[in-house]
């Protein structure tokens, strides 16, 4: 019989297909919100609604190092398009878990924090100090890299989402 996945590695995996729809040439970021065990909200990282996406026009911030200069970037964050699409459709994520393939930056953990969500769970660490600062108002963990979480070799978080059944 197949092992069953965790429901951190089953979400986590979700994001990571999402960030396949990613339109950024440097980094492909998947969000996905999830409340009560239910995803609520994707997004990915992307040229805003109607907008030429950098893959069409190319990148804004070519040569600009990672972490640097984000206000440069003309897409919208995966985190963001996430809260965004759930702002949108009215779909509250008070006390909502978002899973995201890369550490939020700033710009990111500060609409994560005012939007109520209450934990942050990723996969690849980003280079943004304050984003860090901004979150420790709320819980964050990682649930290791893609080839540890593939492998199995990490251990989940005493925190880590239990399944107590989801009608299955």
């Amino acid at each position: 019989m197949p092992e069953r996945l965790e429901l951190d590695e089953y979400f986590m995996a979700i994001a990571r297909v999402v960030a396949g729809r990613s339109t950024c040439l440097h980094r492909q970021v998947g969000a996905v919100l999830v409340h009560d065990k239910q995803i609520v909200s994707t997004g990915y990282n992307g040229a805003p609604s109607g907008r030429r996406h950098c893959l069409d026009i190319g990148c804004a911030r070519q040569g600009v190092p990672s972490g640097q200069r984000s206000e440069l970037c003309r897409a919208a964050h995966a985190e963001q398009n996430a809260i965004n699409f759930a702002a949108r459709y009215g779909i509250s994520i008070e006390g909502a878990t978002l899973y995201t393939t890369h550490y939020p930056c700033s710009w990111c953990a500060k609409s994560i924090v005012n939007s109520g969500v209450a934990q942050v769970v990723y996969g690849e660490d980003y280079p943004d100090p304050l984003a860090k600062e901004i979150l420790s108002a709320i819980q964050v963990r990682s649930i290791g890299t893609l080839s540890e979480t593939e492998t199995g070799d990490h251990a989940p978080s005493e925190n880590s989402a239990t399944d107590q059944g989801n009608g299955d």
